[in-house]
Parts: structure tokens; sequence; C-alpha cells
């Protein structure tokens, strides 16, 4: 019969497993060159090829003799972990304490709101990504409002305008009465010759401004655009004034800020604009021309500077 084969001792077997020598602690790491602490993660200079712990990874934390001595197209790895080291940062949601960007930790970007998170605020629903403005996007400044809200008001206005013709335009072909006597157009225009008495009664001005001369004219402030004390008046005007001289004496009386003399951006300056013409007036241009008695302009701010090479047949200033 063969012998038999003695049995291993379990607690034997368990302590060989389990024991580990010094020599085997240090074959896994390495000794720094400076302090000797043993590391198990050591770092490589590569300078001067001399092994590190990461407290003296760095040229200057070990005096390097060879530091500087890379050639420029070259980058060390210790380098590399020290400007992300540098780049430290807080996660991007303001609750969040956890530091991101380091060399094991690295930060997420969001790329709707172009913000760095933990990985625990990555997603969009995590950190409110929906009402966050986007890093990098342009504002839109109080110049750029201002020109958005005078290109929205004069469209308005140019719309309103032109529906206002329209209707004029039906009134002026439909007949009424009996056996077509008294048509719709002489009775239309009754009721606007009445309403010109009616502003020419009421209408203030300057009481030099002879007669024949004046226009008169039902003046408002666009709500959308400006801030008035008095939104509407009616005035009367000479037809020989400059569109800018009247628009300066119409601000004056609706109590509208006018900027237009002291200079600067054209998107803050007041302009005015014809409802019957249904385009900007110029500012060199006699009030008198384009208007007659009757008539409504409307101040308007907020819109590039007119003129005549900036401003298209449909009456929109051009940029």
């Amino acid at each position: 019969m063969a012998p038999s084969t003695p049995s291993p001792n379990p607690e034997a077997a368990t302590e060989s497993n389990t024991e580990m020598h010094d020599g085997d602690v240090e074959a896994i790491g390495a000794h720094c060159q400076y302090c000797r602490k043993l590391d198990f993660l050591p770092y490589q200079c590569q300078s001067c090829k001399g092994t590190f712990c990461g407290d003296h990874h760095t040229p200057t934390s070990h005096a390097c003799t060879k530091a500087g001595s890379l050639p420029d197209n070259r980058t060390s790895s210790s380098t590399l972990l020290t400007s992300r080291v540098a780049d430290e940062r807080d996660c991007a949601e303001p609750s969040c304490k956890s530091k991101i960007s380091l060399a094991l930790t690295t930060g997420v970007r969001c790329t709707r709101c172009n913000r760095q998170y933990c990985l625990k605020h990555r997603m969009q629903e995590d950190h409110n990504c929906a009402n966050l403005i986007p890093l990098g996007a342009r504002p839109a400044n109080g110049l750029q409002r201002h020109r958005d809200q005078g290109i929205s008001a004069l469209a308005k206005l140019k719309t309103w305008a032109a529906e206002q013709r329209a209707q004029k335009e039906a009134q002026s072909k439909e007949k009424k009465g009996f056996l077509g006597i008294g048509s719709k157009k002489s009775s239309a225009a009754a009721q606007a010759l009445a309403a010109t008495n009616e502003l020419k009664r009421t209408a203030k001005g300057d009481a030099g401004v002879p007669q024949e001369k004046r226009v008169y004219l039902y003046v408002e402030a666009s709500a959308d655009t400006t801030r008035a004390k008095h939104p509407t008046g009616k005035f009367y005007y000479n037809k020989d004034w400059t569109v800018g001289r009247v628009l300066d004496m119409a601000a004056k009386a609706l109590q509208v800020q006018n900027v237009n003399n002291r200079g600067g951006n054209g998107d803050e300056k007041l302009h005015v604009f014809h409802v019957e013409g249904g385009r900007l007036l110029l500012f060199n241009e006699k009030i008198g021309d384009p208007c007659a008695s009757g008539n409504m302009v409307v101040l308007i701010r907020g819109l590039f500077e007119t003129g005549q090479s900036k401003q298209d047949d449909t009456g929109l200033p051009k940029p």
C-alpha cells in the first residue's frame, strides 16, 4: 500500500497567503529619492529621471538639478499633473462641495450650460440646467434691447398704418342711402373735415406761426419704446420746420426723454414715424412736405440712425 500523504495544515496555508514580507511591500512601490518615503504610486521626474513621492514630484519640490532641461516641445508628466492640480475647482452646482478637475477625479462638462460638474450633478435635471444662462453666451445688452424693441414697435406701427389706409380706401368706395343718394365717401370726407376743424380748435403751438404756414398734427409717444407723462397731444407746427425741430418740440410737450442732441449711440435716439405715409421721417426734411393737417406722427425710440443711405424703401432702418 502506498504511503499516505500528510494533510496540509489549514492554519499554515492561511498564514502563508496573508503574510507579506518587507521585501514584497517595497517591490510594489518605490522610495522617494528626496525624503526616502515609500510611495506606492511614485512619479518620475522627466528632467533628472529620479523617482519621487507625491509631495516631491515637481522639479522645485525636490530641488531638481536638471530643471528646465526638457526640450520646448516636451512636457513632463509632473508638469502636467501640476497644471491639473492647479485647475482644482468646486462642482458648479452651488449646493455641492465636491472637488473636480483633480488628478483622479475629472469634472463633466455640460454641453448646454457649459459648466463643469461632478458625477452626481452631471445630468441636466440634476443641476437645474434649464434655468441657467450658458457660459460664454452673449447677453442682450441695453442697446440691443432698445434696438429690438424699436424694430418691433416700428413693425406694429407699419401694420396698423396699412390697415388704417386700407380701411379708408374701402369706405371711400362704398355707397349708402336711398336710391344711392348720399355716398359713404362724402360722409367720410365730412367726418374728416369735422375732425380737422376740431383739431385746429384745440391744438397747441407757437402763436407766432402764421395761419397759412401751420400744419396740425396728432402726436403720440410709442408706449413700447418710450415713457411719456402725456402719451398723446394735438399740436401745430410751421410747415417749413425740419422734422428734427418738430421732434424736439413734441418730446418736450409730451415730456419724453430726448437725448438726440447729446450725441452718442443712435439706438437711444427718438425718431418720427408718419402714420399716413407709413415710414420714418428724416430729421432734415421739412415737416410740411410729407405731412398734412389731420395726420398723425408717432415718436419712437430704439432704432438705427436714420438717413438717406440707411433707410430702405419700406421705411425700416438698415444696420
